[in-house]
Order: C-alpha cells, then structure tokens, then sequence
C-alpha cells in the first residue's frame, strides 16, 4: 500500500507542477478542444519508455553540460510554441480553429516531453530505484507504484482538459485573452528552462 500511495503522491505532484507540458495541455484544449488537450495529457505513456530506458543506461552517465544543453534545446522550443500562439490568439477563436491532427499533438508532446530533462532526472534518481526497490520486496509493489504514478501524472492532465473544455464557449474577446494567457505560461516554462540551461552551464554543474 506505501508504494501505491508513493506513486499516487508523485504521480499528482509531477502531473499538475507548472511546466511546458502542462501548458501545452491548456494550450491546445483551448485552441482545438478536449481531444487535442488529451492527446498532449497522454503523451507520457507513449514516450516515458524510451526515457527511462536512457535514464538508466546513458543519461546518468553523460557530463552535466549535455543535459544543460537539452534543456536549452527544450527552452527554446517551448519558446517558439509561445510565439506561434501569441501570434494566433487575437486571430483564432473556437469556430475558426480548425482541428488538430493526432500527428501534430502528438509529435509537440513528444519533443517538449524528450527535450526536458526533468523526466530523465527524476525516472534515474527517483523513480527507477524506487521501482527496483519494490520490484525486490514484490513485484506486485513495483506494478502498484507505476500504475499509481502514470493514473495521476496523466490523470490530473486528463481531468485538467475536459475542465478547460469548457472555456471555449467564452465570448470572443475572453476567449483571446485566455489564448493570450496560456502563451504567456508556455512564455515562462520555455523562458525557466533556458535559465536552468543558461545557470547550469555558468556554474559548471
């Protein structure tokens, strides 16, 4: 029961902590509704695999600059998506906001998911010892910490999408300055991860 609860803490925490993924998630539920909201909510599953699987085996055996370097590459990516829906919000409101395709969604989680470097810190310092730990003790512990973590991490996204859903029924002006509001989070996550870049590579760590 330690483990299932562990992983419903973490999971609940890193599901709803301000970053670009949770952004994002906001972002495309107001732009294109629910389905693209969840689209992004999901990424996790889809792309965690392969992270864990380099946080275990490369990333916690690469110097610090290289992750300092990814972070800066996910900034700056982040930043780019802030522009496009600044640039977009006084001109799309939901009639006019066309749908987003399963590719699009899923392919800007994915690459905000692989160039944050806080999903490879957490699974190799924190998660993976936490699972082999379990898996020790009983495999039913480790299977009862995954599910727990990924139920909340893209479960609170999930119910996060299907709240906003309904913001898209604002009047027009409101409605542009929600899209307004939500470039400016993807403004602060993207503009926090080239800090973290920018400091890291000044401090030598």
């Amino acid at each position: 029961m330690s483990y299932i609860f562990l992983g419903l803490s973490l999971g609940l925490s890193a599901g709803l902590a301000p970053g670009p993924l949770l952004a994002l998630v906001i972002q495309r539920t107001l732009r294109y509704g629910v389905t693209s909201g969840l689209r992004i909510a999901i990424v996790p599953l889809v792309t965690d695999f392969p992270i864990v699987i380099l946080a275990l085996f490369i990333i916690s055996r690469l110097p610090e600059v290289y992750l300092n370097g990814m972070m800066a590459l996910g900034g700056a990516f982040v930043l780019w998506l802030a522009f496009e829906a600044w640039r977009d919000a006084t001109d799309i409101t939901p009639k006019n906001a066309g749908t987003a395709s399963i590719q699009q969604d899923l392919l800007r989680g994915a690459m905000i998911n692989f160039l944050n470097p806080h999903p490879y810190l957490f699974w190799g310092a924190v998660g993976a010892p936490l699972v082999v730990r379990a898996w020790g003790q009983n495999p039913r512990h480790a299977i009862g910490f995954i599910t727990a973590f990924y139920a909340l991490l893209v479960g609170s996204k999930v119910v996060l999408a299907l709240i906003l859903g309904r913001f898209r029924h604002l009047p027009p002006h409101r409605y542009h300055r929600l899209m307004q509001f939500t470039s400016l989070l993807l403004l602060a996550a993207g503009s926090f991860m080239l800090y973290a870049a920018w400091k890291g590579f000044v401090t030598g760590s």
